[in-house]
């Protein structure tokens, strides 16, 4: 059973930073899409980032120049570099592991983060 646990969540003030990890067991972790999805209350799940299994990155129009996703293939970790946080970045953080190709779509259990003053 692939395990998919984050982890560096927690209490901001706005204008401040925070990095998620994000550890895998999936075999296909190196060769699939790796993504952070965000929900914050009363809102719908949203992509927040993507690396793609040839390097590229994407990221939603609200994170852009303040988040970065980076990964490790050789330690199978994904994380979520978040400078300047705004109340509005308030939200579960999802960690997601995507191959669809071969069926494969892999979740965390998410982890809060909350910008407040």
């Amino acid at each position: 059973q692939v395990q998919m646990v984050e982890s560096g969540g927690g209490l901001v003030q706005p204008g401040e930073s925070l990095t998620l990890s994000c550890a895998s067991s999936a075999r296909i972790f190196s060769i699939s899409t790796r993504n952070w999805y965000r929900q914050g209350p009363g809102k719908k799940r949203e992509l927040v980032a993507s690396f793609t299994s040839r390097g590229s990155t994407e990221y939603a129009d609200s994170v852009k120049g303040r988040f970065t996703i980076s990964v490790d293939n050789a330690k199978k970790m994904v994380y979520l570099q978040m400078n300047n946080l705004k109340r509005e970045d308030t939200a579960v953080y999802y960690c997601n592991v995507r191959l669809l190709s071969a069926g494969y779509d892999y979740w965390g259990q998410g982890t809060q983060v909350t910008v407040s003053s």
